[in-house]
C-alpha cells in the first residue's frame, strides 16, 4: 500500500509516518514529499483538494493520511461521528468534509481505485501527542477542561509544550524533526496509550488507518 502524507510541518510527517507504520504493524511504502505553497493549518486546508487531485490523477497513492493542530478549536467529539452532525468548527470534521467533497468530483479511472483519506486532529497541538505518557496534562480532556474554562491564551500552552519537547519554543527545523522522531519511536511502542490519551484526534486517524 502507497500512502502520502499531508501536515503542517515536514517534522511532524516524519513523526506521522513512523506512528502509520506501528498502527498498520508494516512497513508502509510512502510516496515523497507533497509540494504546497504554504504549511501550517490553513496551507493544508487549501491545499488539500488539490493534493487529493494530484494524488488520484498523478500517482498510485492507494491513500492519503493528513493531520493538523486543533489549537484553540473544539476537540473532536463521539456525536461528530454520527451522519448530519459534523460541526464545521471542528477541523477533523472539516477537513473530512472538504476530503469528501474533494474524492467526489474525482473521475474514475480504469484500473485506478478510489483514494482513501485518513484525518487525524492534534489537540491542541502535535506536541501534546509527543508528551503522551510523559505529561499528565498532554491528554484531549485536559484541553477540553482548558476549553471550559476559558483558556483564551493558547499560544503560551503551544509554547509550554514546544518547550518541554524541543527545550526551546522556536526550534529549528532539524531540532524539530530530530526530537519529533524520537518521541514517535518511543510511542510506536504504545500506540495504546496515545489512543487512550487522545480517543478522537488520534482514535480517529488510528481507527481509520488500521482499517486500511
Amino acid at each position: 500500500m502507497k500512502i502520502a502524507i499531508l501536515s503542517e510541518s515536514p517534522a511532524d510527517e516524519a513523526a506521522i509516518r513512523i506512528l502509520v507504520d506501528a498502527i498498520r504493524g508494516e512497513h508502509t511504502e510512502w510516496l515523497g514529499s507533497l509540494r504546497v505553497p504554504s504549511r501550517g493549518y490553513d496551507g493544508v486546508r487549501k491545499s488539500l483538494p488539490r493534493v487529493i487531485a494530484h494524488l488520484h490523477y498523478r500517482t498510485d497513492a492507494d491513500a492519503l493520511v493528513t493531520v493538523v493542530d486543533s489549537d484553540r478549536t473544539s476537540i473532536h467529539l463521539p456525536e461528530h461521528e454520527q451522519p448530519g452532525n459534523e460541526d464545521p468548527a471542528c477541523r477533523l470534521c472539516l477537513l473530512r468534509g472538504i476530503a469528501k467533497d474533494a474524492r467526489g468530483e474525482l473521475a474514475a479511472l480504469h484500473g485506478r481505485r478510489p483514494l482513501t483519506v485518513a484525518v487525524g486532529l492534534a489537540c491542541p497541538s502535535i506536541e501534546a501527542w509527543y508528551q503522551c505518557g510523559l505529561d499528565a496534562h498532554a491528554t484531549e480532556a485536559a484541553w477540553q477542561r482548558d476549553l471550559d474554562d476559558g483558556a483564551d491564551a493558547p499560544i503560551i500552552i503551544r509554547n509550554r509544550l514546544k518547550r518541554a519537547v524541543y527545550g526551546t519554543d522556536r526550534p529549528s527545523l532539524a531540532l524539530e524533526t530530530q526530537h519529533a522522531v524520537a518521541h514517535a519511536q518511543r510511542l510506536a511502542r504504545q500506540t495504546e496509550l496515545l489512543e487512550k490519551s487522545f480517543p478522537m484526534g488520534f482514535g480517529s486517524l488510528s481507527r481509520t488507518v488500521g482499517d486500511w
